[in-house]
């Protein structure tokens, strides 16, 4: 039923790339955020200005995961290393909390003008798993996903939420780490080989499958079938209506 294996009482869902149509939105801030520090620190060191590559550098260092990693992880690759800084660095700082506080302000600043819009392909989806009484979980790494959820209107389409917030609250390791996924399913009293994930970011089916959960669902918005398979998925969908088949 709903392409879920036997046994599965719980799905659960990424937000940005899976629910919501905000991944664009966050690749856009990523690259804006970057792409400015990278620019004076050229200047400043006398190097080659490299943009930012807002398809492959944003998958390989920062989709899916906490924005701090995010951070540090694409950095590294550039082999820039940079104070850890505070959360009450000013946005912009060149420090760690800086450059994520600077992507944050952004992302927020870009949903104000343009609102959030849903794949309506998902919330037909997870409209009807919750008809059967299967259970029903957002797990994100953002540290916006209540106001995102909100704005959406879609907040009551889960029974749980397992944000950035919560992530921090109780010290959980963010994605590709299972811990969020796993935590998720415990407060839906779930065991991981009963609950599936549905993910659209290489690090995020890369926690479905370390948590081993009875089914990881890569979902492909831009291209990467093949490295969503690699990293993880079970199956490849474009939508998540494809696993409607004739209840569409």
């Amino acid at each position: 039923m709903f392409g879920l294996p036997d046994g599965v009482t719980a799905c659960l869902f990424d937000m940005d790339g899976v629910v919501t149509q905000t991944a664009v939105v966050h690749a856009a801030a990523w690259k804006e955020m970057f792409d400015d520090f990278l620019r004076e620190h050229a200047e400043a060191t006398g190097t080659p200005f490299v943009p930012f590559d807002p398809v492959a550098e944003y998958d390989a260092y920062v989709d899916g995961k906490p924005r701090l990693d995010g951070t540090r992880s694409f950095l590294e690759s550039r082999g820039i290393n940079l104070p850890e800084g505070t959360p009450a660095d000013a946005p912009g700082t060149p420090t760690v909390w800086g450059l994520s506080n600077r992507k944050n302000d952004l992302v927020l600043a870009k949903l104000a003008a343009g609102g959030v819009q849903v794949y309506q392909g998902s919330i037909a989806y997870i409209r009807s798993v919750r008809a059967e009484g299967i259970s029903t979980a957002i797990v994100s790494s953002s540290a916006n996903t209540k106001q995102v959820l909100d704005s959406a209107g879609i907040a009551d389409l889960f029974d749980v939420r397992m944000d950035g917030l919560v992530a921090t609250e109780r010290g959980l390791h963010g994605k590709p780490a299972p811990d969020t996924y796993l935590a998720a399913a415990r407060d839906l009293g779930v065991a991981a080989d009963h609950a599936a994930v549905f993910e659209d970011a290489l690090a995020g089916v890369e926690a479905g499958r370390a948590g081993r959960f009875a089914l990881v669902v890569g979902v492909d918005r831009v291209g990467q079938a093949h490295e969503l398979a690699e990293h993880g998925a079970d199956i490849v969908v474009k939508d998540l209506a494809e696993l409607l088949g004739d209840r569409r």
